[in-house]
């Protein structure tokens, strides 16, 4: 399968073709994910968020319309202040055209992005501005039949290098979780 990059259109650059989004939605189904969060994705993703040191983790099912964050882990709300811009709350649900994961998806391999504003491609992503989020690390979920389900990823509002350390950690995850869900471990997931 090949990677369609993101055509521009203005300052937002639309999310890649994704082909296999109907085949991917059919599979989530059968397997019981996607549909709502489970409090063992949520541990998941507390998890990877603490080895890996950043604010933000998701366990990320994406469908034919939208992505869903069946585990997530985002910072603990702090009182707004005066000076505070508005910034909208992260939720389960995101728009496909939202976001990092769908490329992820459709390239079907970890993604490394140390600052997004230094990728033309992600800098006009709408979760750059409205969620503040400046350097993202995902790695894909493939099943055992080659579909890629969704992503595991970790994002922080400041600029910074994951490593090789950082690679290695959300790719194995990648791995351990698609397993888990595949033998219908997602009760006992927290790794």
């Amino acid at each position: 399968m090949s990677y369609d990059p993101p055509r521009p259109a203005g300052r937002l650059l639309l999310t890649p073709v994704d082909k296999e989004a109907p085949d991917r939605t059919r599979r989530l189904r059968l397997l019981g994910l996607g549909e709502r969060p489970e409090p063992a994705l949520d541990a998941f993703a507390r998890r990877l968020a603490e080895r890996t040191g950043a604010p933000y983790a998701m366990v990320n099912f994406i469908g034919e319309n939208r992505q869903f964050f069946a585990g997530l882990r985002i910072p603990a709300a702090r009182p707004a202040t005066d000076t505070d811009e508005a910034k909208p709350e992260v939720g389960r649900y995101m728009e496909r055209d939202y976001g990092f994961c769908p490329h992820v998806v459709v390239r079907r391999k970890a993604l490394v992005l140390e600052d997004v504003r230094d990728y033309p491609r992600f800098a006009g992503n709408p979760v750059v501005d409205e969620f503040g989020i400046r350097s993202y690390l995902g790695a894909p979920l493939i099943d055992s039949t080659g579909m890629v389900l969704g992503t595991v990823c970790v994002e922080d509002t400041e600029p910074r290098s994951w490593g090789k350390s950082g690679l290695e950690t959300i790719k194995s995850s990648a791995a351990e979780l698609v397993a888990r869900l595949e033998r219908g471990e997602a009760d006992g997931l927290p790794l």
